[in-house]
């Protein structure tokens, strides 16, 4: 492509459009596949200074440029658009909500409520402990963690060990006991939206 067209499509840009600042990621994603200015220019077919104008926020570059540059990075386009400054969410094990539950377990929100889609939630329960026969919205699943456990929901029960995975629809009554003769550990994933209070999930609020 050569330099006026490129120019161009610089000048050509509407003015008082908001700017999408590819640079920062296109820069980022170059500098992790090793590659020079020069190697995606020859890739995308588009050259070194209008590259580094983008870079650097000053070119933002039409579609079909966006295009050539993500194929030269092996990207997808639409990463070029993502904002990567955002830090991960973090919680360390110290940091999460705590509070006692049923029959002398104890519940921690894994997630912290920084989740915006699941709740995530670890059960340590004594042996011989049950939640009781309960129901509430929303999906359920489960992963034991450690521990043996039995899970029974009208005419099945299943019993489960460390890895072993469970989902169910928790609006059908049922109920979980650690049938182990040491305290067991399994985690609990609830879309947000569906988690309720215990107290509203059990018959006469129990």
């Amino acid at each position: 492509m050569s330099d006026d067209k490129q120019d161009a499509r610089v000048d050509d840009e509407p003015r008082g459009a908001p700017a999408v600042d590819v640079g920062r990621e296109t820069r980022r994603w170059r500098q992790t596949r090793g590659l020079t200015l020069a190697q995606v220019g020859e890739k995308s077919g588009l050259n070194v200074g209008y590259l580094s104008q983008i870079e650097n926020g000053k070119a933002v570059p039409s579609l079909e440029a966006l295009a050539a540059i993500a194929g030269a990075l092996d990207v997808p386009p639409a990463w070029l658009l993502l904002d990567s400054t955002a830090p991960p969410r973090v919680v360390r094990e110290g940091e999460r909500p705590r509070s006692p539950g049923p029959g002398g377990s104890l519940i921690s929100e894994v997630d912290a409520g920084t989740s915006r889609d699941v709740c995530i939630l670890e059960v340590v329960a004594p042996a011989g402990h049950a939640t009781g026969i309960h129901a509430h919205a929303g999906d359920e699943h489960h992963v034991v963690l450690s521990g043996r456990w039995r899970m029974s929901q009208g005419d099945h029960v299943i019993e489960m060990g460390p890895g072993d995975y469970l989902a169910w629809d928790p609006a059908v009554p049922h109920d979980v006991k650690n049938v182990g003769d040491v305290p067991g550990r399994i985690l609990v994933i609830y879309p947000r939206r569906g988690r309720r209070p215990a107290g509203e999930e059990r018959p006469g609020g129990r």
